[in-house]
């Protein structure tokens, strides 16, 4: 019986990610970073409009709207804007109008949006530091959801924000921005859940594929009986969408011990669930370990999220379990 894997792997080079593949992936990456940041460069554009109708500093605090600006440009972020009393926000505009306003002379203007930019920027720049693994993630989800509808299977997907099953509609443009689960129907019913503390694990796992519908999960946390039963997980995996390939070793040894963690924790059950890795930046080294744990039986099944053949491969067998 031919393993699931060989239909898109013949060995361990296959799984490497090509220098093509990681050009693209920065390149996408800065696309996305950009689009992220456009309200921002828009809000700058606004503050520097009605920033203009001051002839100096001091009269900034007479210009109606633009407080929440003035208080970014000084340093305080939304949260601390919204606990601060009106004369501590006084004061916080005040100490940025004496302090690098007026020293900036009639380049004010300049410097107040500078100031604003520079608060904006490093605000953005804490959401970015998991943007890479986001992005990987909503590119396997698309690749499943893609899967799923070619092969003509209706899905149900978990909102992360309303916290409810949607049923698959006409239009589930971006739908991945917001997934938490999929469902659908196979030899019986399957639903996928992300990012899942299983029990028997006691940890994080990125992926968990179950044999049950999603009422009997319990993902909105009114039941747990079927997280905690080890006989409904079918298959777990780990995810790392990072692209850069100066972190791939490191992602590859945390995500090879949460499986090992996997393997071991079911093992206490005298279960062994299907596992599986999906990686955007694979080395040589890893690529060969890798295959290597496929040969063995250790892992079910591998894919390398740049290569498209391999994506769709995978979640054909993960839809087909």
């Amino acid at each position: 019986m031919d393993k699931p894997y060989s239909s898109h792997l013949w060995s361990g080079k296959d799984l490497q990610t090509s220098y093509e593949a990681v050009r693209a992936g920065f390149v996408a990456l800065a696309l996305e970073k950009n689009r992220q940041a456009s309200p921002y460069v828009e809000e700058a554009r606004v503050l520097k409009v009605l920033a203009e109708k001051a002839r100096k500093p001091s009269d900034l605090v007479k210009i109606d709207g633009i407080e929440s600006g003035l208080l970014t440009a000084a340093g305080i972020g939304e949260n601390a804007q919204r606990r601060l009393l009106a004369e501590d926000k006084q004061d916080a505009i005040q100490n940025l109008i004496d302090s690098f306003l007026e020293p900036a002379g009639g380049r004010f203007v300049e410097e107040l949006v500078f100031r604003f930019r520079l608060a904006r920027a490093d605000a953005l720049g804490g959401s970015m530091r998991n943007l890479a693994g986001s992005v990987g993630e909503h590119k396997f989800s698309r690749a499943l959801i893609s899967t799923l509808s070619i092969e003509g299977k209706s899905y149900r997907w978990f909102h992360s924000k309303s916290m409810k099953w949607i049923e698959r509609s006409a239009d589930d443009s971006d739908i991945e921005l917001n997934l938490k689960g999929l469902n659908w129907q196979s030899a019986g019913p399957r639903t996928l859940i992300y990012n899942l503390t299983v029990p028997m694990v006691q940890k994080n796992v990125d992926l968990s594929l179950f044999s049950v519908a999603p009422d009997e999960i319990g993902i909105t946390k009114n039941k747990e009986s079927t997280i905690n039963n080890p006989k409904k997980y079918l298959a777990l995996g780990e995810l790392k969408g990072g692209i850069d390939p100066a972190g791939a070793d490191e992602h590859w040894k945390t995500a090879n011990s949460a499986l090992d963690r996997i393997r071991k924790g079911f093992a206490k059950q005298r279960l062994s669930p299907k596992t599986f890795f999906v990686g955007a930046a694979i080395e040589k080294s890893m690529a060969l370990e890798i295959y290597r744990q496929l040969q063995d039986g250790i892992l079910s099944n591998a894919a390398n999220l740049t290569n498209e053949s391999q994506t769709v491969s995978l979640c054909k067998w993960l839809i087909n379990l």
